[in-house]
């Protein structure tokens, strides 16, 4: 039987596997050095700032937390001057700190999964953070040098932070976060996406490849079929996060060889008050039986392993390793009861 990282490797590049891959089985999460000084809320605080200058709240009633933008915690107050604004946050770090992520990385049998470096938010995010989202779309739209200068300096960032990643944790994978759609729609025409977007993130990426990575894991809880070329000429592997309003099953039969897609299964489906077993094994028995077991990975669409719902990831999970005992008399392998650095 094949390990989880094994399993993972075969469904993406269309070989072999023995069964479905349980969704983040053969992924670790991991951190790097900036995880760990960048301040961020956690459960109950309130405008907690940055280093980028961007104030994040965790209130108790909601799921997460996000970036406050009222008018005088909008970082970016006149894109026109937006570096007088903007902290560009130092990435020189102790080589004590490197070593502190880089024992995270040696702790992971990388022959039972990837040792995946967690980065987020992405370049739109990362615009939208600063900005407030309805402003950064405004601001594409109508201050193109401006939007193109904060990008391009966003990507040197990126392209520094993957440098010291690359040279000393060694990642085989990445797991980078830019959420690019609502629900049934992109933020943004595929043209205007591909004049502030698609260059960027070919040279990340194209770094990370070049670099040692094997697969980059792109998360995006959205809808973006019609982002998904550009996708695979950035050098995405895995779109994960995609939302059933994308059809899935028709991208894994249009593109299933140049890219994977990981997901299907929102939280709607299976992560709510009230939520059933029945109800986790209806969604992961569509998903799989609709969408096959090469390009395809079954996975909750939410951007990291858990739910926001007691119990219901680990339904879900029941729910597909039922099915692969069912189809192929396989038991869920000790190599995916991994532990992960981040839980969601």
């Amino acid at each position: 039987m094949l390990t989880a990282k094994e399993n993972m490797r075969e469904c993406i590049k269309g070989g072999n596997p023995d069964r479905f891959v349980n969704q983040f089985e053969g992924i670790s999460l991991l951190f790097h050095p900036f995880l760990l000084v960048n301040p961020t809320a956690k459960k109950g605080e309130m405008d907690v700032e940055n280093l980028w200058g961007v104030y994040y709240s965790y209130p108790e009633n909601v799921p997460a937390g996000f970036p406050v933008h009222t008018p005088d915690k909008i970082c970016v107050k006149d894109i026109e001057h937006w570096r007088d604004y903007v902290k560009i946050p130092s990435l020189e770090f102790p080589d004590e700190l490197w070593g502190v992520c880089k024992q995270m990385y040696d702790d992971v049998d990388g022959t039972k999964a990837y040792k995946a470096s967690f980065i987020a938010p992405g370049l739109f995010e990362q615009c939208h953070h600063l900005c407030e989202i309805s402003n950064a779309l405004e601001y594409l739209m109508i201050y193109e040098d401006e939007m193109h200068d904060l990008i391009k300096t966003l990507t040197e960032w990126e392209l520094k932070l993957a440098e010291g990643i690359c040279s000393h944790l060694h990642p085989d994978a990445i797991f980078h976060h830019d959420d690019w759609g609502s629900e049934t729609n992109s933020f943004m025409r595929p043209s205007m996406f591909e004049d502030y977007f698609l260059d960027a993130y070919k040279q990340i990426y194209g770094y990370y490849h070049d670099h040692g990575v094997e697969l980059v894991f792109h998360h995006s809880d959205s809808y973006c079929a019609n982002l998904v070329p550009d996708m695979i000429e950035m050098g995405i592997d895995v779109w994960q996060g995609c939302m059933r309003t994308n059809h899935t099953a028709d991208l894994v039969k249009q593109y299933g060889g140049q890219i994977s897609f990981m997901g299907d299964i929102d939280n709607k489906l299976v992560d709510f008050t009230g939520w059933t077993q029945a109800d986790c094994d209806k969604a992961a028995r569509d998903s799989m039986e609709a969408c096959g077991m090469k390009y395809f990975i079954p996975c909750i669409t939410q951007g990291g392993p858990g739910s926001l719902y007691p119990g219901s990831y680990k339904g879900l999970w029941d729910a597909i390793d039922n099915y692969n005992k069912e189809k192929f008399g396989i038991e869920d392998p000790d190599s995916a009861r991994l532990p992960i650095s981040i839980m969601f």
